[in-house]
């Protein structure tokens, strides 16, 4: 049997376990974006809030691209969303290539070379990473500036959060 088939067969025994609750539209308080490394799965648990109140957004290193721009907005201004955090996470795999070395490896196993993705987002540093993911959310003009957004790397290890402040607070802070 396979994984999907695993799945199938558990969710025919929870299926028979109605929640009316599942049946209301949603009404999130935050939206989170984080990776979507399995490592994470449990975030929601680890920061002690509740399934109904998180629009849960991941990807693959935690990127805020298009898909997560389009997210964050219906989170936002359809849903009610009034804050975000942004979790990137330290041992992430987009943090062991490049994008150009990620392309020809696949190009060579392959012997393709696709339009899409045009990116893949690698980077070495998951702060700075953080911070410029910060940076591209706060910029778009959809996503009201009353909205907090903030961002922090999640420690494997200690499974501890640290705040990665946004690039204009550490400029104008002479503490840093």
């Amino acid at each position: 049997m396979s994984i999907i088939d695993d799945a199938l067969s558990a969710n025919a025994t929870i299926a028979t376990d109605r929640d009316p609750d599942r049946e209301k539209p949603p009404a999130p308080r935050i939206a989170i974006v984080t990776c979507a490394d399995p490592r994470l799965s449990d975030i929601v648990r680890m920061l002690g809030l509740d399934d109904a109140d998180v629009d849960m957004i991941r990807n693959v290193g935690t990127v805020i691209d298009d898909d997560s721009i389009r997210s964050l907005v219906i989170s936002t201004q359809v849903l009610g969303t009034r804050e975000i955090m942004i979790i990137n996470h330290n041992g992430c795999g987009l943090t062991t290539f490049t994008d150009d070395e990620l392309e020809d490896r696949l190009r060579t196993e392959t012997g393709m070379s696709p339009i899409a993705p045009a990116r893949f987002y690698s980077f070495t540093d998951a702060e700075q990473n953080t911070r410029k993911q910060l940076q591209k959310a706060r910029s778009h003009p959809w996503i009201s500036a009353d909205v907090p957004i903030r961002g922090f790397v999640y420690d494997l290890a200690s499974r501890r959060l640290s705040e990665v402040l946004p690039l204009e607070a550490t400029h104008s802070d002479p503490s840093h």
